[in-house]
């Protein structure tokens, strides 16, 4: 049965705590690096294999329309412990580390001070600092188990540290999390205080370095290429997003002429993270703990792989900000029942997920809501919108954009030096490759006009509640549309 919140006191001392007990499922947060959504069969895609994952979506709920609010990893890892956006974390590439009274407020602190026993492997992909602009550290004493690593980690196991126990049967590190994971649920299984174990899998991150013993599992696979492959789909962009490493990457990383060697690599390495899902799946059966066990599988950003001519992420186009999302709650009236929920979603909602689940009261300071609202009803909504967010790299690829369930609206303020201050709109509902920029249509006028109502809204959100460090205030000046 599921773990007590409250141990029961006596009936004569207290009684009314008899009925008051809260049970509480384990959590299993599983999160990869740079997956984007239609790299799984259960987002259709027929040339994978990826089985295990999509036999928890079948068991679980899926979720169409879910984005992280900033698509990089380090910023993107910081909203997902904190339920916070990345103007509210200070945490960022080029930035800073996250502040440790953030930190304190994160979903692996506020459950371990509940009593949960709390695990952690993998890139973990930030730091923790007293101050602004401090070096920072790894919060290892801040978990009951640590397998977790700095920087991007390494895909050789031994050169892990905290994974080295697992180097010799797993040389691979994508395998070896699902073995960390296998030991942990082993290990805790049956006792009186409920776990969770959150793994941040490095793949499939580049360097591409799949795992060899998947080697034939796409050997010589042709990849069918997306509607909207290639540089001709990319000119209604704007000349802002290509000045990033992002558009020159489609040439230096093969997508442009070697695409089918590339994708095949790139599954490979998914495929492994498949087969660690299925170890942590089958450790969650031979002990006993499935049928109390909640598991969330995401990704923290997306990667183009060659849409409208672009490589890696960072940009607010549907391949680099929307991932997968799989929830699965046991015992739940609308699991195995292959419900699809098309509710707006970010990465900011997993820790207020993850709290709520547990009983725990989520801060009124996190920006994100609990996923456990549409695991009830898929009908609900929990967002009218989300800011879609990039404040790193070069300037002029710096951008603010705001996504609904149908709608995306971007502006690049960037205007000096022969660029233009630029705007798009998408009608993502109908449009979900971005094909079209309907910013001088004026059909869709009423459409652009509450988008931008949107957006005002999020840069007036950022001018009084961005962090007063690590320079994200000027963002708000920067992303005004009426400002100087």
């Amino acid at each position: 049965m599921m773990r007590k919140f409250l141990p029961l006191l006596s009936a004569l001392i207290l009684p009314v705590l008899s009925n008051a007990a809260e049970e509480r499922p384990n959590l299993i947060f599983l999160l990869t690096d740079d997956q984007s959504f239609y790299s799984l069969g259960c987002y259709g895609n027929k040339d994978v294999k990826t089985p295990n994952i999509d036999g928890l979506a079948a068991d679980g709920m899926v979720f169409d329309n879910h984005y992280d609010t900033t698509a990089i990893c380090m910023a993107s890892r910081a909203s997902i412990m904190t339920g916070n956006f990345e103007y509210r974390t200070g945490c960022n590439f080029e930035h800073g580390p996250l502040l440790a009274k953030s930190w304190a407020k994160s979903y692996p602190m506020l459950l371990r001070k509940a009593g949960y026993k709390t695990a952690v492997a993998g890139k973990f992909g930030f730091v923790v600092s007293e101050e602004p602009g401090g070096k920072g550290k790894l919060p290892e004493k801040d978990f009951d188990r640590w397998g977790g690593g700095p920087g991007q980690t390494n895909y050789a196991t031994k050169k892990n540290k905290s994974m080295a126990k697992y180097a010799e049967e797993y040389p691979h590190s994508s395998v070896s999390y699902g073995a960390f994971g296998r030991d942990f649920i082993q290990d805790f299984a049956g006792k009186e205080e409920p776990f969770c174990l959150s793994i941040s899998f490095k793949a499939p991150h580049k360097p591409a370095t799949p795992d060899p013993q998947f080697d034939e599992v796409y050997k010589g696979k042709v990849f069918k290429k997306p509607e909207n492959y290639g540089r001709e789909n990319g000119g209604h962009f704007s000349e802002q997003s290509r000045q990033g490493r992002q558009y020159v990457r489609f040439e230096e990383w093969g997508y442009s002429d070697k695409y089918d060697e590339v994708m095949a690599i790139y599954h490979q390495q998914i495929y492994a993270i498949d087969v660690a899902v299925g170890m942590i799946r089958k450790a969650l059966d031979e002990s006993g703990e499935a049928k109390d066990t909640v598991l969330i599988f995401t990704s923290d950003n997306g990667f183009l792989c060659g849409s409208h001519g672009y490589g890696s992420k960072v940009l607010p186009y549907e391949e680099a900000s929307r991932v997968p999302l799989v929830v699965y709650i046991p015992g739940h009236e609308n699991s195995g029942k292959e419900i699809r929920c098309d509710a707006l979603t970010g990465n900011v909602d997993f820790a207020p997920t993850l709290l709520d689940l547990a009983g725990v009261k989520i801060p009124k300071s996190m920006d994100g809501k609990s996923l456990k609202a549409l695991y009830d009803n898929p009908a609900a909504t929990i967002h009218e919108s989300l800011p879609l967010i990039n404040v790193w790299g070069p300037e002029e690829a710096h951008s603010l954009g705001v996504v609904t369930k149908d709608w995306k609206f971007v502006r690049w303020p960037y205007a000096e030096g022969g660029f233009k201050a630029a705007e798009e709109l998408f009608f993502t509902g109908e449009d979900p490759l971005e094909m079209h920029n309907l910013i001088e249509d004026p059909s869709h006028s009423s459409a652009l006009e509450e988008m931008r109502k949107l957006y005002d809204g999020a840069v007036g959100d950022w001018q009084k509640k961005a962090v007063p460090y690590h320079n994200y205030q000027k963002f708000g000046t920067f992303f005004d549309r009426n400002g100087p």
